[in-house]
C-alpha cells in the first residue's frame, strides 16, 4: 500500500495519529552498542539494518509515524569522528530511507518524520535538558540549516523538530522552516511547568502558534505528569493540533550516561491529553513497542478512533 495516503496535517484534522517510541532503547534491546558520543548515530553509520529493524518493530506495534535516526547526526559532531561533510549528508539521507523502507513494508499507512534534534543533542553532554547554550538565534539557525536541507532532500513526509529546551532554538528553527516552507511539528522538552531552560510555556508555544509550516505543537521526552499542563498552556496560544510523546518519567544523568528510573511510573492519562487537543500521541526514551502496541489497541478500537481509550497506557 502507499506509504501514506495524504499529508499528515490532513490526517490530524480527522483523528488521533500514533507515533512510535524511543529508537535508542529499541536499538539497545536489539543488542546494538550505543556507547560513545554519536549514540544512535553510530548505529545508523555502522548497522543500518538494525535501524530499519527497529523502525519495523514499531510499525508492527501499530505506529503510524516513524521518526528517523537523525536526532544526533550533526556535521560538526560527525566531523570529529572522521566523517566528512558528504558522508554526514549521506547518513542523513540514509536515516530517511531506512524509515521509509519500514513504512512501505507496513500493513497500514505510515508517515516518515525526519528528526531534527536540538543543538544540545550533538554535544552528547545532556545539554538538551538544560538549553541556554550561549549561542545566538542566528548561530543556532546556521547550525540547523544544513541538516534540515539535507533531510528535506531525502523526501520525508514531515520534519520532527523535537526535544527543544529553549524558545531561542525554536525561533532559530522557525527561521529555517520559513525559508524551506516544509511542514514540521515543534516539540519542547519541559520540567516543572516550564521549558528546560526555564522559559514560560505560553510564550514558548506562542512563537510557533501562527507559523504555517508548523502542523502540530507539543512536548516530548518529559515526565508524563508534565504533559497535561503543557498541553493546556499550548492550547491557550494556538488552535493547531497538539502532540505528546513523553518518556517513562526517568531522568537522564549525563555524567554517568544512565537513566534514573522512578520507583513508581507515572500514569498516562491519554484521554485527558486528547481532550486538551493532542492528536499526535506516542512515546520517547524508554518507551518500547509493547507500550506503543497498547496505545495502538486503544486508538484503533471502534470507541477509541478519536482518542486513545483508557486513562493509562
Amino acid at each position: 500500500m502507499p506509504r501514506a495516503s495524504g499529508p499528515l496535517a490532513e490526517a490530524l484534522g480527522r483523528r488521533t495519529v500514533l507515533l512510535d517510541g524511543g529508537l535508542s532503547n529499541q536499538l539497545a534491546a536489539q543488542g546494538c552498542d550505543l556507547s560513545g558520543d554519536l549514540w544512535s548515530g553510530r548505529v545508523l553509520a555502522e548497522r543500518p539494518d538494525q535501524v530499519e529493524a527497529a523502525h519495523a518493530a514499531y510499525a508492527r506495534a501499530g505506529a503510524e509515524v516513524l521518526i528517523t535516526a537523525s536526532y544526533q547526526v550533526g556535521y560538526e559532531a560527525f566531523a570529529a569522528h572522521g566523517h566528512d561533510r558528504a558522508a554526514t549528508t549521506a547518513l542523513l539521507h540514509r536515516s530517511v530511507a531506512l524509515a521509509a523502507r519500514a513504512a512501505g513494508a507496513a500493513d497500514h499507512e505510515v508517515w516518515v518524520a525526519a528528526s531534527v534534534g536540538p543543538y544540545g543533542a550533538v554535544l552528547a553532554d545532556g545539554s538538551e535538558y538544560r538549553g541556554r547554550y550561549g549561542l545566538s538565534v542566528r548561530e543556532l539557525a546556521a547550525f540547523h540549516r544544513p541538516r534540515i536541507e539535507a533531510l528535506l532532500d531525502a523526501g520525508p513526509d514531515v520534519l520532527a523538530v523535537e526535544t527543544l529546551p529553549d524558545p531561542d532554538e525554536a525561533e532559530a528553527v522557525l527561521t529555517v522552516l520559513v525559508e524551506t516552507g516544509a511542514p514540521a511539528w515543534l516539540s519542547y522538552t519541559v520540567a516543572d511547568g516550564r521549558t528546560r531552560s526555564g522559559a514560560a510555556l505560553p510564550e514558548a508555544f506562542a512563537l510557533a502558534a501562527q507559523a504555517p509550516e508548523i502542523i502540530a505543537l507539543g512536548v516530548n521526552c518529559c515526565d508524563p505528569a508534565e504533559v497535561l499542563p503543557a498541553l493546556e498552556a499550548a492550547a491557550t496560544t494556538t488552535r493547531k493540533p497538539l502532540l505528546a510523546y513523553p518518556n517513562d518519567g526517568s531522568v537522564w544523568d549525563a555524567a554517568t550516561r544512565t537513566w534514573h528510573t522512578p520507583q513508581t511510573l507515572a500514569p498516562w492519562p491519554t484521554r485527558a491529553w486528547h481532550r486538551a487537543g493532542a492528536r499526535l500521541i506516542g512515546g520517547c526514551c524508554r518507551i518500547g513497542p509493547d507500550r506503543i502496541a497498547a496505545l495502538a489497541a486503544a486508538v484503533h478500537t471502534p470507541e477509541g478512533r478519536g482518542a486513545p481509550g483508557g486513562e493509562s497506557a
